[in-house]
């Protein structure tokens, strides 16, 4: 699977990375240049983040499942 931000949300990205190059380093980046590095950067390490967040949330919904039966269990006579 390949991971694809929103146009909107993938031009938010290369704005705050020319403002950040500019920022930090005294240095323009063009607009085309921050897309190639915002593009590098989900391809080598966009996977693995997803991935994280895909255990996190299995690892939270199951406490949460676990939770059930302790909070609302109700003895049976």
């Amino acid at each position: 699977m390949r991971i694809k931000l929103e146009d909107e949300r993938r031009t938010d990205i290369i704005e705050a990375l020319i403002n950040f190059h500019f920022s930090e380093f005294d240095e323009n980046i063009s607009e085309f240049r921050a897309a190639e590095i915002v593009d590098f950067l989900l391809k080598k390490i966009g996977p693995s983040q997803y991935n994280q967040g895909i255990a996190d949330a299995r690892k939270y919904f199951a406490e949460k499942l676990d939770d059930l039966d302790t909070e609302f269990y109700e003895p049976e006579e």
